[in-house]
């Protein structure tokens, strides 16, 4: 399994996110934190936020779209996985965001940004946990 190196389309996305982030901050002073704002779409809480949270999430989905109308190429995506065990991992991901209080995109970008010990515990254990998994993978079970 190789782990490709993209600094420039990394670069990118991390401008496209801290822009969103900040501009998401400055204008509704709101925290970007991805699985919050779908939640909160999903199941509101107050219904005056509908449209802003629809908004990220659609521009989120469309992005891809975006990019094939920008550069002419579609972004190549490799799931090296079955669909079972994208849903597993969905779920995983959806009870670890509820655990920890906040998704890797709450946490990373805009929790540190703003200097939060939630977030600076969260961060670390999130990157541990990462490359736990990581090394199972590829030199315990191998894939």
């Amino acid at each position: 399994m190789e782990t490709v190196f993209s600094p420039v389309a990394s670069f990118g996305g991390g401008l496209a996110i801290g822009l969103g982030a900040v501009l998401l901050m400055l204008g509704l002073g709101r925290i970007l934190g991805a699985t919050g704002i779908l939640s909160g779409m999903i199941f509101p809480e107050r219904t005056d936020e509908f449209t802003w949270r629809a908004a990220m999430v659609l521009g989120m989905v469309l992005a891809p779209g975006l990019i094939f109308v920008v550069t002419g190429a579609r972004p190549e995506i490799t799931v090296p996985v079955s669909p079972l065990m994208i849903v597993v991992g969905g779920v995983i991901v959806g009870l670890g965001a509820s655990l920890g209080s906040g998704c890797t995109s709450g946490h990373g970008v805009c929790g540190l940004s703003r200097l939060s010990l939630r977030s600076a515990v969260a961060v670390p254990v999130f990157m541990a946990t990462a490359a736990v998994t990581v090394f199972l993978i590829r030199h315990v079970i191998g894939g």
